[in-house]
């Protein structure tokens, strides 16, 4: 049997050499549904490519995937096309809403967690040829901690943990900094505060998490910054367009675009140092064993 690993390095080597430019691996997720983290992460990614910025977003939410729903548009392919050997990595790629790619998940995620050794082989394969041509690959990930949500929080480089002021929202973001805090894990946690009435409450949310988080866990988590409470978000929902491209002008658009001027200044994305596919495939392998 050859050696998964060193396939996979020497692969990944491959498509490494071929551009110089390395993916950056985001995982979005929450505590608990009814935050509205897939908007989020829809939003986030449609306001980082109007940055200039090239982006594909990941639906890893097996139980209520909807990022395409949430573009009024339909996803013909998934994951599950690619994992039955169906449809290649490019195949399953689709074009949303301002040309926006996604991937849909599906129940593909869940089958990935049973995959034989030669179709994860496959699968790196597959996905390690992503390397270099978007900037970022954002996973939305299911709520709560599920053994897949899991697996793509580890194997990330980064999660940004989506909660409301509401006391259960808070709890429950908590909940699942803990348990992978407590289950040995180094991750890199990010607050994001969606529906907030102003600065004060954004801040006071995130404040009682960070302060918890640096008493009983020894954690520093670092607030990506606020979503207003918005009408427009409702009304872009129920049109099936992102709220960003329905109402540029609202203040929910307005503070994510201030959010993402921050993430962006803040960690000089396009020279810090990444893993890029790579890291990413290494851990996500080696999770999957």
């Amino acid at each position: 049997m050859t050696d998964q690993a060193q396939g996979l390095r020497n692969l990944v080597q491959f498509q490494n050499e071929k551009s110089t430019k390395t993916t950056r691996i985001i995982t979005v997720t929450s505590g608990k549904g009814g935050v509205g983290k897939s908007n989020f992460t829809l939003n986030f990614a449609l306001t980082l490519q109007s940055q200039g910025y090239k982006v594909l977003v990941f639906d890893a939410d097996i139980g209520l995937a909807n990022i395409d729903v949430l573009m009024g548009v339909s996803s013909k392919y998934s994951l599950y096309h690619l994992l039955k050997k169906e449809k290649s990595i490019w195949e399953i790629i689709q074009k949303g809403i301002g040309g926006l790619e996604f991937i849909a998940g599906g129940s593909g995620f869940n089958d990935l967690l049973r995959l034989t050794e030669e179709e994860l082989d496959y699968f790196a394969e597959q996905v390690a040829q992503l390397n270099g041509y978007v900037d970022f690959i954002i996973f939305d990930t299911g709520a709560g901690l599920s053994k897949e949500t899991l697996k793509f929080i580890l194997a990330a480089e980064e999660t940004i943990v989506v909660t409301t002021p509401e006391p259960t929202s808070i709890t429950d973001a908590y909940a699942i900094i803990k348990m992978v805090n407590t289950m040995g894990h180094n991750v890199s946690f990010k607050l994001v505060i969606n529906r907030v009435t102003d600065f004060k409450e954004g801040k006071h949310t995130a404040d009682k998490i960070s302060l918890v988080a640096k008493q009983f866990l020894n954690l520093d988590i670092p607030t990506l910054g606020f979503v207003d409470d918005d009408n427009s978000v409702s009304k872009a929902v129920k049109k099936q367009v992102p709220f960003t491209v329905a109402f540029p002008n609202s203040a929910a658009a307005r503070s994510l675009q201030t959010l993402v001027d921050r993430y962006i200044a803040g960690y000089q994305l396009i020279e810090a140092p990444t893993s890029g596919v790579k890291g990413f495939l290494n851990r996500m392998m080696k999770l999957l064993k």
